[in-house]
């Protein structure tokens, strides 16, 4: 085996590339949504918990802003966990094979989900409760730390190169099957007494991840290993060490991806916790309520399920940093309109800019990106690359993003102005990024080197 990126002889590699075993498509985005699901219902609950419950559940001596922010940062920890789980599932999907390390990751995020769902609160047993829940939200970072970038590898690498924007997009419904699933379920409980939700009824959707579990776990015993990583295997390519190549070749792209990300991931996180936060906590725009934001990220979910897919299949047509580019562009400028309209109190307009900032916003990102991240990379150390670009991403713009911008809030007086500008500086960080960035379009994934 050699640890050197040595280039693929094109003429072995192009049957792999572009003959489609349908079977194989299929069960490969089945298994990838119901990963993407699985790990988005967790985000979701664990993002809605943190705004809504978490604080006063775990973290009570705080206080009302101490404990948000206190709850916020187990959020953010689990983010914090997520490179070091995309370095080392990455060096197994590099080393090993794609299918391994997503049966792995799917079992140590749902584990860590329905454990969550047993855990003591403040009032049952101290400080107990909050520390396993770190522990607990670590085991499960360092599972979604692969989860994704394992997701899009596979499907990148399954499906047929004209069409990989589409395909690579499907698996992403599932974000928004998991959105449905944990923003709808916080939107019933926010409908119950509060003492009934604090008291035991949270743990309702925690323990509800065992399903999705045993669903996920089933399909994916039955995946076959990619056409790429076989052809790895075969030509004897397969490198022991994807992240030396990665440090010594793919700096640039890492950089790339990361920067990427920031808008995409950044505002995925500012509305689908920090704004439901902003609106319900003491003096926000509707104090107390505890639907109107879950109930708006369901109703976003919905048009985004459509949007991922059109915006995936429009970058393989017209260029994946076109799409990108101007889907950072119009988040950037629906930045400032967006949170001044959420402060004007009308619930079916908070709804709106939720739906347009979550599934035109985001979604123009997030569709060619699926597509994109894997076709940066050289086939050698493709889900390192992948991973490493994801999770650092997510550290900064998903992770600590509703933290650092609950404190923001608390000393500027819950001002839209924190949000507004959070939001346009990320857009402008992924804007400015899509000029340094390679157009990706109908690569051959075969190829050892990355794009450039």
């Amino acid at each position: 085996m050699t640890t050197q990126p040595l280039r693929l002889d094109r003429a072995a590699a192009a049957p792999a590339e572009e003959k489609v075993d349908p079977d194989q498509l299929r069960r490969a985005t089945l298994a990838s949504s119901v990963g993407s699901a699985l790990e988005y219902y967790d985000f979701y609950i664990y993002g809605l918990a943190s705004a809504l419950i978490f604080g006063p559940l775990f973290f009570a001596p705080l206080g009302t802003s101490g404990a948000l922010i206190a709850s916020f940062a187990t959020y953010g920890v689990g983010f914090a966990a997520r490179p070091f789980g995309g370095l080392f599932f990455g060096y197994i999907g590099d080393r090993f094979g794609r299918k391994h390390v997503l049966l792995i990751t799917i079992a140590l995020m749902g584990t860590a989900s329905f454990a969550i769902g047993l855990l003591p609160t403040y009032s049952q047993a101290g400080m107990v409760g909050a520390v396993l829940l770190v522990i607990l939200r670590i085991l499960q970072g360092l599972g979604a730390g692969a989860e994704q970038a394992g997701a899009t590898t596979l499907i990148s690498e399954v499906a047929p190169r004209k069409r990989r924007g589409f395909f690579a997009a499907l698996p992403f419904v599932g974000i928004q099957i998991g959105t449905l699933l944990g923003a709808g379920t916080f939107a019933l409980l926010g409908m119950a007494n509060p003492e009934v939700l604090e008291g035991g009824l949270w743990r309702v959707p925690f323990l509800a991840s065992i399903l999705l579990i045993g669903v996920a776990v089933y399909i994916r015993l039955r995946l076959k290993e990619t056409p790429v990583f076989q052809e790895l295997a075969k030509h004897e390519n397969v490198t022991k060490n994807p992240l030396g190549i990665l440090w010594r070749n793919s700096k640039k792209n890492v950089l790339i991806g990361i920067g990427l990300r920031m808008g995409e991931n950044g505002n995925s996180s500012i509305y689908s916790s920090l704004l439901v936060s902003f609106m319900a906590m003491k003096g926000g725009v509707f104090e107390g309520d505890k639907f109107i934001g879950p109930a708006g990220l369901l109703i976003a979910a919905g048009f985004s399920a459509v949007l991922v897919i059109f915006f995936g299949a429009l970058s393989d047509r017209v260029g994946r940093v076109k799409v990108y580019r101007y889907g950072a562009l119009f988040q950037l400028l629906f930045s400032f309109p967006a949170f001044y309209m959420i402060t004007l109190g009308h619930v079916w307009l908070v709804w709106a800019v939720m739906v347009v900032g979550i599934s035109i916003g985001v979604q123009s990102m997030l569709g060619p990106q699926c597509a994109m991240l894997p076709e940066l990379f050289g086939s050698t150390h493709r889900f390192t690359g992948v991973a490493m670009s994801r999770e650092i991403s997510a550290v900064f713009a998903g992770g600590f993003a509703p933290m650092i911008g609950a404190g923001l809030l608390a000393v500027t007086n819950q001002s839209w102005l924190v949000l507004a500008v959070y939001s346009l500086v990320l857009a402008s960080i992924s804007f400015a990024t899509t000029f340094v960035t390679p157009e990706t379009v109908g690569r051959d994934l075969n190829l050892v080197e990355d794009a450039s």
